[in-house]
């Protein structure tokens, strides 16, 4: 078998991660089936690291542009795959082939007003129902995100095949002493801080846990601080103004993009990691911070739910005394704090890479012996 897979969001914030994942998973599941990889020219080198049965072809085309509507199908008829794989929900109309498509979220459908263009909303509807259309398997990341597909699209439900995302081992990896020091010192954490970690766009809701904590500053211990970290800061002044407002510039610390090692050390270091999302199609850093031992608080919309379980405190995230006052709970309650951390532990056990790619290998099998 001789699978393509379209990896030119591999340094992608959130599918670069589920890229990056699948690719290392095949390559310790799969030696005997061939890999295509459509990739950026820089990246052409991340074939040879993963095995002889992995073959990198570099593509210059734009993500969501017409010459990738013409140079992937090309390729991959030219290399005459039996699988065609877009880990996102761009699909090539003319991909030749078994076809399978993953859809994280329906997020442009449920918030079009986010989008940075007006045509945005039209490109993403149009290119999400082609694909659903086109694939032979449509894949999901969580019962939430299948039944917004379903609400969106006529599509039968046994054409979507729901696979968890997980988490990165080295995030169940205590860092030393050495390293927490290190972090603690660069960044000065002395004192107790929040934590929020994702991107900052406007779903994310991150204006109004500014205004949740500027709620519990009032009734709070004075260096408690609220610490963010995510990446394009400086493309949502709102967020500067929201802190201005509330006259916290002392107390909330803007870290931009951090790598992973010293996240899973912040993770660790937080008194409370809080996530209070709009919306999401699964929400991996509610999981990393359970991973890690952090008491986690998110919303009780959309997947998270499904993916926290009763490991975490959910609230409405249209809320801002909701938000407060369930950080606050955390912060003067050392037994619930205790026990978030030892349910986030063991939560975060059920979700597992190999287990998802082995799950994803399965479908490329089936998808290609099913005519």
């Amino acid at each position: 078998m001789r699978v393509a897979i379209d990896i030119r969001k591999l340094h992608d914030f959130g599918i670069g991660t589920y890229i990056r994942n699948l690719l290392r998973h095949l390559a310790r599941l799969d030696r005997e089936n061939e890999y295509i990889l459509f990739c950026r020219p820089e990246d052409n080198a991340t074939a040879g690291e993963l095995g002889v049965n992995f073959r990198s072809i570099p593509d210059r085309s734009a993500p969501y542009s017409l010459r990738e509507q013409l140079s992937l199908p090309l390729a991959a008829a030219r290399e005459k795959v039996d699988v065609y794989h877009a880990p996102h929900y761009v699909l090539p109309m003319l991909t030749p082939g078994r076809r399978v498509v993953t859809i994280h979220d329906c997020i442009h459908l449920m918030f079009p007003e986010y989008l940075p263009y007006g045509l945005g909303k039209l490109y993403a509807r149009a290119m999400m129902s082609s694909a659903t259309r086109r694939a032979h398997r449509i894949l999901t990341v969580s019962e939430s995100s299948k039944r917004d597909i379903l609400r969106f699209f006529p599509v039968k439900p046994d054409k979507i095949s729901v696979i968890y995302n997980a988490i990165d081992e080295h995030f169940r990896i205590p860092p030393s002493e050495a390293a927490v020091s290190r972090v603690r010192e660069r960044y000065q954490l002395a004192d107790p801080f929040v934590l929020y970690v994702g991107n900052v766009k406007p779903h994310k809701n991150v204006e109004r846990l500014i205004e949740a904590f500027a709620l519990l500053r009032r009734r709070a211990p004075d260096g408690l601080k609220l610490v963010i970290i995510g990446d394009e800061i400086s493309k949502f002044q709102t967020l500067r103004r929201a802190v201005h407002h509330h006259k916290l510039h002392k107390h909330v610390r803007f870290l931009g993009f951090v790598p992973d090692d010293t996240l899973s050390v912040l993770y660790r270091l937080a008194g409370v990691f809080v996530f209070p999302s709009l919306y999401e199609g699964f929400g991996l850093p509610p999981l990393e911070a359970m991973a890690c031992g952090a008491p986690v608080i998110t919303s009780n919309v959309s997947s998270l739910p499904e993916v926290v379980g009763d490991a975490a405190l959910l609230v409405d995230p249209h809320s801002s005394d909701a938000i407060a006052d369930a950080i606050e709970k955390v912060l003067s309650d050392p037994s619930l704090a205790a026990d978030l951390r030892a349910k986030g532990l063991a939560r975060a056990q059920n979700f597992s890479w190999q287990r998802s790619v082995a799950r994803t290998l399965e479908i490329y099998r089936e998808v290609a012996h099913t005519r």
